[in-house]
């Protein structure tokens, strides 16, 4: 395992400890980063239009489309590391 993948993993453990949940649009920009990095690009059916939250989440990722895994997770770790201060 990469010191990177190693790091990654470890900020997503982190994330669940905060002392409060960040906002909405916080959540879904971990949400995306988090899904860029261990994923990939957006994959799968957007889903239905009454599907709020499933939209939401689907179009945050999509919009991370063409991002390497490396920058998203590297993006990601710093993200946690700011909500930790």
């Amino acid at each position: 395992m990469s010191k990177l993948q190693a790091s990654f993993e470890k900020a997503a453990e982190d994330i669940k400890k905060l002392a409060e949940r960040p906002d909405n649009d916080t959540l879904l920009k971990l949400y995306a980063l988090y899904k860029q990095g261990a994923d990939g690009d957006v994959s799968g059916p957007k889903p239905g239009f009454f599907d709020f939250v499933g939209t939401a989440k689907y179009e945050a990722w999509a919009k991370l489309k063409g991002t390497t895994g490396d920058e998203a997770r590297r993006k990601y770790i710093d993200l946690v590391a700011k909500l930790r201060t």
